[in-house]
This record gives structure tokens, sequence and C-alpha cells, in this order.
């Protein structure tokens, strides 16, 4: 007598298939996460780098003498309000002034890291 062989997957085959298959759908679900969030965040630091240069450029063209200290202000750029602190240095040249900008989302308590910091030199205009 001829047996006939049964053609097919038994059940454990098909069910270590769907369990490989759930383990690759978990790491394309992971990995799909990861690029939005990573997405996010690049997009706030270069909208955040913007508004660093925008502030820069801003106190560069009015060629305003600043004196030492600290600034602080708002400026909306992307849909979102961000918050920006600008620090006014001495430096070693007399008639040259350091000032470093750093950019926060307005919403953010955090004030130990910026999205952005950017620093440039002032020169005293000539009267």
């Amino acid at each position: 007598m001829n047996r006939q062989r049964l053609q097919g997957f038994t059940l454990l085959e098909v069910l270590i298939a769907l369990a490989v298959l759930a383990l690759a759908m978990g790491a394309v679900i992971k990995a799909a996460s990861d690029y939005t969030s990573n997405q996010s965040y690049l997009r706030d630091r270069t909208l955040a780098m913007w508004v660093a240069r925008n502030v820069l450029v801003e106190y560069q063209v009015k060629g305003e003498w600043l004196s030492v200290g600290e600034r602080k202000g708002t400026r909306e750029m992307g849909n979102q309000e961000w918050r920006w602190l600008a620090r006014i240095s001495q430096t070693e040249e007399a008639e040259l002034r350091r000032l470093d900008v750093e950019v926060y989302p307005l919403d953010s308590d955090d004030d130990e890291n910026p999205l952005s910091v950017l620093s440039g030199f002032l020169l005293q205009p000539e009267v």
C-alpha cells in the first residue's frame, strides 16, 4: 500500500512562524516610534537654532553697544513660542563683546539644557 503524504504545515510550524513574525513586527514598530520622536527632536533643535541666529543677528544689526549682563525674551518660530537668554560678556578686547544666546521651549522649566546655544560677537560702534 502506498501511503499518501500529507502536504502542508503542522500546527507547531505555524505557531513558530507567527512568533517570529510578532517579534519582527515589534522591532519595526519600535524603529518607527524612535524615528518619529527623533524627527520631532531635530525639528525643535532646528527651530531653536533659527531663533538663536535671529536674536544674535538682530543685536548685531542694531549696532547698539550692550552693557555686560543678561537679556531675556520670547520669540515665535514655526508656530511655537520660544524663550531665549542672551548673556553679554566683555572680551579681552575693549571694543568687542561676546554674546551667548541660549534657546528653550517656552513651556520648559529645564534651564540646564537649552535646545540651542549660539555665540557671536558685537563690535563697539564708531561714534
